[in-house]
């Protein structure tokens, strides 16, 4: 064998041998890298990049089906897990668009997480990316979704309303009409027909109020609000009504309490507030207001001796159009919309607003509102003496 070659070759094998440990470490370690690049596929150039650009939930999934891109908005959506698609309703749209190998679009209502039972509704579209790829991005709809139910119920709930005020003066109208001639039918109808059209007043003042609050820009005039001047106006404007069922308020306000907001508004949730304690309280109890601080929060609780809440409707209070006594309500003129009212106030303030009652000894609302932080003392002007 010529000894130029057998040089060559053995320095070959001591290479092999001293590098590696031997060909087949070599040869498993060539394995290894094939096999990663199979698990962890790249993906196309500009994909991620576009990925996380998006505002919109956007997910790449390898032929496994494991999710190698993602973008912040799955994640907070709750559409991926451990780099797989949580629910199966996304699987099977992907796996469908893999085997017909053509986008498909569709509407999904899929559960919010695993506690509670909200949920979001997605517009899903599925694509190719590629031979290997599915490229799933998810518009949510959820919002769309609620703001649509509540216009729906709250067409269906007005139209409801207004039919009885206005069923009422038409009927009035012809029964006065028809007693021209007897003059205490004609005052009896009359009084009857004023009143009828004070709840339409005030049930359309309402409409329009519960509108105003849910438009985004609710809150384009906020200042700083002292809560004794909320609390003083809204026991005037409730003071009649009070003595006209000797119901005495009872107010113990704070000097120095402020909060961030719109006072007219804030002092038409806290009027609501004690409008309700005295509807539905006895003649001759006592409606309480009182402020106290707790954890950076201002709460307003307005307490009445009434007839309380059952337990099973506690949760329906603030809706729009409930009434705990349908009876009652129509009788004292109430229209359904004045909690609802208070709740989107103190929503668009930041707060929220809880319940706590029990029937037959009354019930306590209480309105939390973030406290405004100190003023800053204003600069002493120029050539002021000390």
């Amino acid at each position: 064998m010529d000894a130029a070659w057998l040089v060559p070759a053995a320095l070959g094998f001591g290479l092999a041998v001293g590098i590696g440990g031997s060909a087949a470490v070599v040869a498993a370690h060539a394995r290894g890298q094939r096999a990663a690049a199979v698990v962890t596929p790249s993906v196309p150039d500009g994909v991620e990049e576009v990925i996380d650009a998006l505002e919109t939930a956007g997910i790449v999934l390898d032929s496994s089906n494991n999710v190698v891109s993602c973008s912040t908005a799955a994640v907070a959506l709750g559409l991926v897990w451990n780099h797989a698609l949580v629910h199966q309703e996304l699987v099977t749209l992907v796996d469908r668009v893999r085997t017909e190998g053509a986008a498909a679009n569709e509407e999904l209502q899929l559960p919010r997480g695993p506690f509670g039972d909200a949920h979001v509704h997605l517009l899903v579209r599925a694509a190719p990316l590629g031979s290997r790829f599915v490229l799933v991005l998810a518009d949510d709809r959820t919002e769309a979704h609620r703001l649509e139910d509540v216009r729906r119920d709250f067409v269906a709930n007005i139209s409801h309303e207004l039919k009885t005020p206005i069923g009422a003066i038409g009927l009035l109208a012809e029964a006065l009409e028809s007693a021209a001639d007897e003059p205490d039918e004609v005052r009896r109808f009359a009084k009857r027909l004023t009143t009828e059209s004070e709840r339409l007043r005030s049930l359309t003042h309402e409409i329009i109020e519960l509108s105003r609050l849910q438009a985004a820009d609710a809150l384009e005039h906020a200042d700083r609000v002292l809560v004794d001047t909320v609390i003083a106006q809204a026991v005037d404007a409730n003071r009649v009504a009070a003595e006209s069922h000797r119901i005495t308020i009872v107010a113990q306000a704070d000097p120095t309490a402020v909060v961030w907001g719109d006072e007219s508004m804030l002092v038409t949730a806290v009027h609501n507030l004690i409008a309700n304690a005295i509807q539905y309280s006895p003649d001759g109890t006592r409606v309480g207001i009182g402020v106290s601080r707790r954890d950076g929060a201002i709460e307003i609780a307005v307490t009445d001796q009434g007839v309380g809440i059952p337990e099973s409707e506690r949760d329906r209070v603030f809706e729009r159009f409930f009434r705990v006594d349908s009876a009652r309500s129509r009788q004292t003129g109430g229209t359904g919309l004045g909690l609802a009212i208070v709740k989107h106030v103190v929503q668009n303030h930041g707060g929220d607003v809880r319940v706590w009652s029990q029937q037959g000894r009354g019930s306590t609302f209480t309105i939390r509102l973030p406290e405004a932080a100190a003023a800053a003392p204003a600069a002493p002007s120029r050539g002021a003496s000390s």
